[in-house]
């Protein structure tokens, strides 16, 4: 699709319906998208969409159209935010990873308790990067356990020798709880508006960044909130577009993004709001 409204820029942060600004993003320009978006289960007006399944659809056929060959997208949502779809025509599902958040204060009656949000890793073909190193967690089997198991003949001289004790750390899987959602009490959170249904711990960003893009590269929030993926990404040496609706988040997106820039990255602008006040308090 031609660019026909705007100038899309990396390290800036635009105000306006997601839809609107990615379709003013040339095609097989990004390196990683992570969208946090609706999940239709909130009263807030936000959250309300009429059928999430179809509403992820057609996010992800505009990911595939982003993204650069072998490139990945993260979706958060809940187990069936993609169920009765078919996305296979645009992206690959890679993977479907449980962020386990046992301390939740809702808690069920009649059900069990909804303890998790699923991310789904998708990729436009084979995807080209997984810094597995970068994102190794410690290992939970004592060294000398580990080392006995691998002098098992069956691991020794089978198929699964492969799986050897690795001093960085192992894999962390896709069933993660060892990154905790935040609290009233976490020195991160910005506001107790935000809690739980807004932002996400830069812990679990920095882990899905660190994975599935190198330095330099281009990475895309298209549901950018208090700009936490934003932030990561610049204290990672990774350039970014955010993309918000309210305005309210855009000025909490804003402070924190332009206080990283100014500190860390002095040999590129951080223009984060003031295309969104050029481009759109104009119309």
């Amino acid at each position: 699709m031609e660019n026909s409204c705007i100038d899309i820029e990396v390290n800036s942060l635009y105000t306006g319906n997601s839809f609107e600004i990615m379709s003013q993003i040339k095609e097989s320009s990004i390196d990683l998208i992570i969208a946090d978006g609706p999940y239709a289960v909130t009263s807030h007006s936000w959250d309300k969409v009429k059928n999430i399944q179809e509403y992820n659809l057609e996010l992800i056929k505009e990911f595939s159209r982003l993204l650069k060959p072998g490139a990945s997208a993260y979706l958060f949502g809940k187990h069936d935010a993609v169920d009765f779809i078919d996305y296979r025509p645009y992206l690959k599902l890679v993977n479907r990873i449980v962020w386990y958040q046992p301390s939740r204060l809702a808690q069920g009656r009649l059900n069990y308790t909804d303890n998790y949000d699923v991310l789904f890793y998708f990729a436009k073909g084979k995807q080209d990067k997984f810094n597995l190193d970068d994102i190794r967690v410690p290992q939970l089997v004592e060294l000398e356990h580990r080392k006995r198991c691998e002098n098992v003949p069956s691991v020794r001289d089978g198929k699964f020798g492969a799986t050897k004790f690795n001093p960085k750390g192992k894999n962390p899987g896709n069933v993660w709880g060892d990154i905790k959602q935040l609290t009233y009490k976490s020195k991160e959170l910005l506001n107790r508006k935000v809690l739980h249904t807004i932002q996400k711990p830069e812990k679990l960003m920095e882990r899905l960044i660190k994975a599935s893009s190198n330095e330099g590269d281009i990475i895309l929030d298209p549901f950018a909130g208090t700009g936490t993926t934003l932030k990561v990404a610049a204290q990672l040496g990774r350039r970014f577009i955010g993309i918000e609706q309210n305005s309210e988040l855009i000025s909490l997106a804003h402070n924190r993004i332009h206080s990283v820039c100014e500190t860390i990255f002095t040999n590129f602008h951080c223009n984060a709001y003031s295309n969104y006040k050029s481009n759109y308090l104009a119309n």
